[in-house]
């Protein structure tokens, strides 16, 4: 029976609560400042992209030079000529992950362009949340979940108490 009346109660207040949904993706995309962001961000990686196809096109004409010469070569040559092709590609792959890695270059010009913009977005959702009386927005593409919740809903608090006990 007390199961009943907690169900009854969680229904009631799941039903007064107000939630709704947002595509931030359209958003974003119908931001003309967005637009040339993503625009900057392609027009660098594709130059980075192409660097780094030029550097790899040099190792393979360095490893081809290396296979034609090879059988003419001392060991201690044959060593050194392999030697410098895999630092040459050690030092490629290294620019690879500079500018692309998870903390690349890229990833710190996106944060500098697109940032400022979300922020902004998610910021006029929050205040339209606000206004309206929204407890919950999602984001319908599902990449950022919940946007906006309602603090009165967030039972840390509560949780980490009964942890304690």
């Amino acid at each position: 029976m007390a199961g009943l009346m907690l169900l009854g109660l969680f229904s009631t207040s799941a039903a007064a609560q107000r939630i709704a949904y947002v595509d931030v993706n359209l958003i974003l995309e119908s931001i003309e400042e967005y637009q040339k962001a993503q625009e900057e961000l392609d027009r660098i990686a594709a130059g980075w992209r192409q660097e780094i196809a030029q550097e790899y096109d040099k190792i393979k004409g360095m490893y081809n030079r290396y296979q034609a010469e090879q059988v003419l070569l001392s060991d201690d040559a044959r060593r050194q000529k392999e030697d410098e092709i895999m630092d040459v590609e050690r030092q490629v792959r290294e620019m690879q992950k500079e500018r692309f890695g998870p903390e690349g270059m890229l990833f710190e010009k996106r944060k500098e362009l697109v940032q400022p913009i979300q922020e902004r977005v998610y910021t006029a959702i929050e205040e339209y949340a606000n206004a309206r009386g929204y407890d919950f927005i999602f984001d319908k593409g599902g990449s950022a979940g919940i946007i906006f919740s309602n603090p009165r809903y967030d039972v840390t608090e509560d949780v980490l108490k009964s942890l304690s006990n």
